[in-house]
């Protein structure tokens, strides 16, 4: 009967879906600004790390959403012979885990590609140095971007859209901090703010500060992605000799009880 009801419920809903009674995508545009009050501060930035510029978070968070709201409805077709609260409950539970399941996997990719990630932006700025020997730091960024790993693109054009329209504070610069959390993006961006300040006579002296930090910094990327593979390789290792080890046992145990 369960299915039955179900069944019927998904026709009845593809139906309105398809007839336009009943349009899931429109709702949600017309009420994205409620709806983005459930979005992670970061989730743009990690939709960009695995995807690249060309996906727009906006949409596939709309795709979660309406995602989120299908589950819901199909659990409340399947409950609907013998509703109650606490099944009202977890339909919004099923629904919460759906929109909440591709934000978990973004994660996961996120966390398996953490070095290569993290190591974008102090390689970037590395190779911004050079150019910033010959230009401001403004006109060295701009001149950047399209040579700048992808997913920092967008970014860096708005930065240098709002640097250009006056803003001389370090807000533009917290702000693409903020737009791409990875490691040390904070302190990095603080060491550009700062060096854009600099008096002509004193570039080459901050210009190697700058230099010598983000080296220190890439260093400090390197030493901690070697000691993370060590120990992969010595618990690696470890579960080997474990294994062996048992398995040594569980053979020496059967010989013995051959022989008796």
């Amino acid at each position: 009967m369960y299915f039955e009801i179900l069944f019927l419920g998904l026709i009845f809903l593809g139906i309105l879906s398809y007839s336009k009674i009943v349009n899931v995508n429109k709702f949600i545009t017309d009420n994205i600004k409620y709806f983005e009050k459930l979005k992670e501060e970061d989730y743009d930035f990690l939709v960009r790390a695995k995807y690249g510029e060309g996906v727009d978070p906006d949409v596939l968070f709309a795709k979660r959403i309406r995602n989120g709201m299908i589950i819901v409805l199909v659990a409340f077709f399947f409950f609907l012979t013998n509703l109650s609260y606490v099944k009202i409950i977890a339909c919004f539970a099923l629904g919460f885990a759906m929109f909440k399941m591709e934000y978990s996997n973004l994660k996961k990719y996120y966390k398996a590609n953490l070095h290569k990630i993290d190591s974008l932006l102090p390689h970037y700025l590395k190779g911004l140095e050079i150019l910033i020997q010959h230009y401001t730091v403004p006109v060295a960024i701009g001149k950047s971007v399209s040579t700048a790993p992808p997913i920092f693109r967008d970014g860096l054009i708005t930065m240098i859209n709002e640097i250009n329209a006056g803003d001389s504070s370090i807000n533009p610069y917290m702000e693409f901090a903020q737009t791409y959390p990875v490691r040390d993006s904070m302190r990095m961006m603080r060491l550009l703010y700062r060096l854009s300040l600099g008096r002509q006579e004193r570039k080459q002296e901050q210009l190697l500060t700058f230099s010598k930090t983000i080296s220190n910094l890439q260093q400090k990327a390197r030493d901690t992605r070697y000691k993370e593979r060590l120990e992969k390789m010595e618990s690696k290792t470890m579960s080997m000799l474990v294994a062996t080890g048992l398995g040594l046992m569980v053979f020496l145990i059967i010989a013995v009880l051959m022989m008796m």
